[in-house]
């Protein structure tokens, strides 16, 4: 395990996002706040973010289903 202060890690990012991969590295900020440093792989997305919509595209296809639930008979 090792243990950096903030600027350190600041000034040597890669460094210490590489040494993640197999060491532990904590980072001190003050005298009583402390983070870990982790690595994780990316995780592609579930199908459903693919098949999600727009906030707009939400809007509108709840408007057209409105619209057509009081559309009057002719």
């Amino acid at each position: 395990m090792i243990a950096i202060s903030t600027a350190e890690f600041r000034g040597n990012m890669k460094k210490y996002l590489d040494l993640a991969s197999t060491e532990q590295v904590l980072i001190q900020r003050g005298k009583d706040e402390s983070f870990e440093l982790v690595k994780r792989q990316y995780k592609k997305p579930d199908a459903d973010y693919y098949r999600s919509v727009s906030v707009d595209e939400f809007r509108k296809r709840l408007h057209e289903s409105i619209d057509k639930m009081y559309e009057l008979p002719r």
